[in-house]
């Protein structure tokens, strides 16, 4: 099973390309290293910690 690489931020809908910063929870719940920092790295749909997500190769 893969990743869903999400391409925007769930929180300021910016665009993210497969291959940039991006942070996710376990619940691949997707955002921008801005927003990230600003939720101080916990996701708000899930409680969860937010990591740096896999850089795509493609």
């Amino acid at each position: 099973m893969s990743l869903e690489m999400r391409s925007i931020c769930e929180k300021c809908y910016k665009g993210l390309k497969n291959n940039c910063l991006a942070y996710i929870c376990t619940h691949e719940c997707t955002f921008c290293k801005e927003c990230t920092v600003n939720m101080n790295f916990i996701c708000p749909n899930c409680g969860g910690e937010l990591v740096k997500r896999p850089r795509s190769e493609i």
